[in-house]
């Protein structure tokens, strides 16, 4: 395998952190964070914030809140 440098480990952290990478992509990304301290500090943090952001959901919106979100996130993509 070849390094794939920051640029590219960085760009595809959020595929990797929920193993949406080809084998090849994930292993060069794991390899890459293995000797490179900056890229693996930005995995930990996205790591973090991927469990904090689970560990919130867990509990449901308000049937209303939930409603709202929706038609606002459909308003959105019809603008988009």
């Amino acid at each position: 395998m070849t390094d794939c440098g920051c640029e590219k480990a960085k760009r595809d952290l959020e595929e990797y952190l929920h193993h949406e990478l080809n084998r090849v992509e994930y292993a060069d990304i794991t390899e890459h964070m293995s000797g490179c301290v900056d890229c693996a500090e930005e995995h930990r943090i996205g790591v973090v914030l991927t469990e904090a952001v689970k560990r919130a959901c867990r509990d449901t919106a308000p049937e209303t809140l939930r409603e709202q979100v929706v038609t606002r996130l459909r308003l959105i993509t019809v603008h988009d």
